[in-house]
């Protein structure tokens, strides 16, 4: 792996944490030593209403991060996200409403996903097969054959996927992990689990027209479909 490579991915993981609030303390001067003195990585954040709004201030805060773009389907937030930037002291972005057109700008390096889950994967595989890096929130596809193709496309195109699942790396759970595969508990044959996130029913809405502004075409995109090909 070239150190070019190997800085990016670094810079991803650690930009990741940022954006999950774990890691904003992070010092301008770790970040320097991670991808050298002038570089700077050129982000779009696809989905800005709700999670991406959390993203937009996380990498607004990671030196070495430039938010270079902004997509979303609904053109009333796409405007007030823009004018949020503008508050937080920081250059106006480009904006997309169709996320193809924003993959055809070759000034982006990587796509920062918070759209809803039904474009998670799709939208990460076009980004490696136009060049950029991704980080993609949870749930990173809503199946085992969207993830593998996800996968595939990481690998096919040579990009780094950094997929918003942060527990994964939190340091007790690292260390639980080392312990089962060194045996500390013996031969593990069964685990079970339980999560406490009730949420209550969205309930069911009156048929109405689309609100002004929102591409409700490009909203659905790949929900209807099948399957997804790298």
């Amino acid at each position: 792996m070239s150190s070019q490579k190997a800085s990016r991915r670094d810079f991803l993981k650690i930009t990741g944490a940022g954006v999950a609030g774990t890691a904003l303390g992070a010092t301008a001067s770790s970040y320097a030593r991670v991808m050298g003195a002038g570089d700077r990585v050129r982000v779009a954040i696809c989905g800005v209403r709700g999670r991406g709004q959390d993203h937009i201030h996380g990498f607004a805060r990671v030196p070495g991060a430039e938010i270079a773009a902004l997509c979303d389907v609904d053109e009333s937030v796409l405007n007030q996200r823009l004018g949020d930037i503008e508050k937080l002291g920081l250059p106006k972005p480009k904006s997309y409403v169709d996320i193809r057109k924003l993959l055809e700008d070759k000034d982006t390096d990587a796509i920062s996903i918070a759209t809803p889950n039904h474009w998670h994967a799709l939208m990460a595989i076009w980004a490696c097969q136009a060049g950029k890096d991704v980080y993609v929130e949870k749930p990173c596809s809503h199946n085992w054959f969207e993830g593998r193709q996800l996968v595939r496309a990481v690998k096919k195109y040579s990009r780094i996927c950094q997929h918003g699942s942060q527990s994964r790396s939190n340091p007790g759970m690292l260390e639980a992990i080392q312990q089962l595969r060194d045996g500390t508990i013996g031969d593990v044959y069964m685990a079970r689990a339980l999560c406490y996130k009730w949420r209550p029913s969205i309930g069911h809405a009156a048929v109405e027209a689309v609100p002004p502004g929102v591409n409700y075409d490009l909203w659905t995109g790949p929900s209807s479909s099948e399957a997804v090909h790298a």
